[in-house]
């Protein structure tokens, strides 16, 4: 089964959280200190939220999630050879989950993940910045707020970059 992916940053997580929740009739599947996200059946959806304050109502990145390794490997060969670079995170931890992925980027600088979740994790993560994304430049991550990454690792919070 795949599933588009949304990952939002939000101001307030709790706030963003019962509002999804009533939204889409369902509770979070995960839900961590900065971050949630949603396993949504109907539509089919992985809503990710992630504590940002200050850059509330934006995208993070998008995604897919897919249901293995195998197909994550098989789009990294169709999108190499489609001539789009790809950026390979292969077990990596990221939004407390361990995953494999490829990272594409949209002409208008969106980032697009293709992922499969490998197994669940206790911490947020921590791999190395790919993708210039200038929410870490500022301090951010790409996949929830410096905070969550210096929860982890202090000193690289300016360089982390996951989900």
């Amino acid at each position: 089964m795949s599933r588009a992916q949304l990952a939002l940053n939000v101001d307030d997580l709790q706030e963003a959280v019962t509002f999804y929740t009533k939204l889409f009739g369902t509770e979070p599947a995960k839900l961590k200190p900065g971050y949630a996200n949603f396993a949504i059946a109907e539509p089919p959806l992985k809503l990710v939220l992630l504590e940002n304050p200050g850059k509330g109502g934006t995208i993070n990145h998008l995604g897919v999630e897919v249901e293995s390794s195998e197909k994550v490997h098989s789009e990294i060969a169709r999108l190499t050879g489609e001539g789009l670079f790809t950026d390979e995170e292969i077990g990596t931890t990221c939004c407390f989950a361990t995953q494999d992925k490829v990272w594409v980027t949209g002409p208008a600088g969106e980032k697009w993940e293709v992922y499969t979740v490998l197994a669940d994790s206790e911490t947020f993560g921590s791999s190395p910045q790919h993708l210039d994304d200038p929410a870490a430049a500022e301090g951010g991550a790409c996949c929830g707020t410096a905070a969550a990454a210096t929860e982890e690792k202090p000193e690289a919070a300016a360089a982390t970059s996951c989900c």
